[in-house]
């Protein structure tokens, strides 16, 4: 339930392991055919290629129901897998429980089937930063370390090989909210379970801002008490969360100081600290750090404790925090046209997000923002007031969210709509100057003019290219 369009994403993943594992798939999703070709065409290749590959295997053709769903299949089949995408306030998810059909993700399926250790990030900003900083400094002991989840690649593309190895294989998985919703009630939990955050996100998912931590918690709440758990002292709302927890082994992370008696990880001046039993280590020092970025010291504290927790050495977490660069789309740097920066940061999906973009790059009005989309509930007024201070133009994408930013920009700063990137790159390279900086970070989701967050990334990068764009010295 719920194709998708990414490549190695949930929907495709779980498909192809199906699959290939005999499943006869029924495969159902609300885009059309023409919105889904690309799909589509992926999962036929795969499934010719199964064919001539597996000749021992009933490897079934699958069945395409797309732009609608029918009742029957969601009542007549053994098994739903339902793609993260897929609200579980669905009228056909609830058709399937009320019928008595098994409700799983490639999530869920993976923790059912998976032999070795398995270790889990959620949190509103910063998780897919922290799950691939932990991943590299899990791979300097395990080059084998699987990385996936909500990071775009479903952990179904490794479980097959994973179940013929000899030796334990970390997994370091990036959960949404939705997807921990798929882990509900299964009774397996994460050896290590992190939260990087939490503020008001996905609110027209979440009937409140309580209901969508309440998903967050989830990482958690499967866990036995011996598993471990890692909050963020500098939120009062995660004193809340550790009080429910059944862990009894939890951990605190801070860019300042610990609570009292608490066992962590904090900054202490240029010093990375680690704290545990009561005896203080430094352990690395923020000048160390290829990222930038104050939101980055807080992932590299928390991913640090957790690779420390894994058993990763301390030369390891210090070299991994002096080579890792970072993610494509989160704040990165493409490169100069004509003195004009350009940065990509197509995942800053929340107000926060922005926030943080603008807090990095801005100097007092030298910014050309790209920004705007699908609303998700939430509010832009203290984005607004940031945007006036650091932004001298911005560009808005016309969805659903363009007036409430615009009510929140108010005269802080000029604006226009636009209805393509194309149209977006123009218009704030034409109110850009030498030495500003044109930053897409959009605030919002991607839902309608865009495949994903990912495609609107690509879309930029191209039209960055097209201008003649000149990568940036990495040195600089």
């Amino acid at each position: 339930m719920g194709l998708g369009r990414y490549k190695k994403g949930s929907g495709i993943g779980a498909a192809k392991w199906l699959m290939r594992h005999g499943a006869q798939l029924v495969i159902t999703d609300l885009k059309d055919e023409e919105e889904l070709r690309e799909s589509v065409s992926e999962i036929m290749d795969w499934y010719s290629q199964y064919r001539a590959q597996f000749k021992d295997r009933d490897i079934y053709q699958p069945v395409f129901v797309l732009g609608k769903h029918d009742a029957d299949n969601f009542t007549d089949v053994d098994l739903v897998v339902q793609n993260p995408g897929v609200a579980r306030e669905s009228e056909f998810v609830i058709l399937a429980k009320e019928h008595g059909v098994a409700i799983e993700s490639d999530i869920s399926l993976f923790f059912r089937y998976c032999p070795f250790t398995i270790f889990s990030i959620t949190g509103t900003r910063g998780k897919s930063t922290t799950t691939a900083l932990w991943g590299e400094m899990l791979k300097h002991t395990h080059p084998k370390t699987v990385v996936a989840g909500n990071i775009t690649r479903s952990p179904l593309e490794d479980l097959d090989w994973l179940l013929e190895e000899k030796e334990p294989v970390p997994i370091v998985l990036e959960l949404s909210s939705w997807l921990l919703e798929s882990l509900e009630g299964l009774g397996l939990g994460p050896q290590i379970g992190l939260l990087t955050n939490a503020y008001q996100d996905h609110l027209d998912r979440y009937p409140s801002f309580e209901a969508y931590v309440a998903a967050k918690e989830l990482i958690f709440q499967e866990q036995k008490p011996d598993q471990i758990a890692i909050l963020n002292a500098d939120q009062e709302i995660m004193r809340e969360i550790a009080a429910r927890i059944p862990s009894k082994h939890i951990h605190w992370f801070s860019a300042t100081v610990l609570p009292q008696g608490a066992d962590g990880v904090y900054r202490d001046g240029d010093n990375f600290v680690r704290r545990l039993g009561g005896v203080a280590t430094n352990y690395a020092h923020v000048h160390d750090l290829k990222l930038e970025g104050e939101h980055n010291i807080m992932n590299a504290l928390c991913a640090s404790l957790a690779a420390h927790l894994a058993e990763v050495s301390d030369q390891d977490i210090h070299e991994t925090l002096k080579t890792f660069a970072g993610l494509p789309g989160r704040q990165e740097i493409l490169g100069e046209v004509e003195g004009v920066l350009f940065v990509n940061d197509t995942t800053g999906t929340s107000p926060e997000g922005v926030m943080a973009a603008l807090k990095r790059f801005g100097k007092g009005g030298n910014i050309v923002l790209i920004c705007g989309g699908s609303s998700k509930g939430l509010g832009f007024v203290e984005m607004g007031k940031m945007v006036g201070e650091q932004c001298k133009y911005v560009v808005i994408f016309d969805g659903d969210a363009a007036n409430d930013i615009e009510a929140a920009i108010g005269d802080g700063a000029p604006s226009v709509r636009v209805t393509s990137m194309e149209a977006a790159v123009k218009t704030a390279y034409e109110n850009a100057k030498l030495g500003d900086v044109l930053l897409l970070s959009p605030g919002t989701s991607s839902f309608g003019m865009f495949k994903n967050e990912f495609d609107r990334g690509d879309q930029f990068k191209a039209a960055f290219e097209k201008l003649g764009g000149q990568m940036k010295n990495p040195q600089v």
